[in-house]
């Protein structure tokens, strides 16, 4: 989609994905492994009594969703910022995550390109909003 075509206030929502105890582990292992995320015997006597997914995949897959979404497409230049990233909740094992990505801010550049930045929150399958971050990226137009 066109820079030119972005409006403030536009909704979209994604689909859903779930995240089964084993992609948690996974991704942990790879990416942070801490015991929360990989050790489900003693993520049991921790703090939220069972295995958790990692924020950084939470995030990853929030933006995974969205980008699949095809709304940028092939106009996408490069991501030029993140802010306000809030991780509210937990994600458990089997937790089925979906995003609602609203356009906040649109700042036009030279040649009529623009940096679109977006609201993204993700809800887990009960509503329960576990993540959110603005997301900015550069347009074409």
């Amino acid at each position: 989609m066109k820079f030119s075509a972005f409006e403030i206030g536009q909704r979209y929502e994604t689909k859903s994905i779930k995240l089964s105890k084993q992609d948690i582990i996974d991704f942990a292992k790879i990416y942070d492994p801490q015991y929360m995320h990989i050790d489900e015997e003693k993520a049991k006597e921790g703090r939220f009594g069972n295995l958790i997914a990692s924020g950084m995949q939470t995030m990853s897959t929030s933006f995974k969703l969205w980008v699949e979404e095809g709304i940028y497409g092939e106009e996408v230049v490069a991501g030029t910022g993140m802010n306000n990233v809030k991780f509210l909740k937990p994600v458990f094992p089997d937790d089925e995550l979906k995003v609602v990505v609203e356009v906040i801010d649109l700042a036009a550049k030279r040649k009529g390109n623009g940096i679109v930045t977006v609201q993204i929150n993700t809800y887990n399958q009960d509503e329960v909003k576990v993540f959110q971050a603005e997301l900015s990226a550069l347009i074409n137009n």
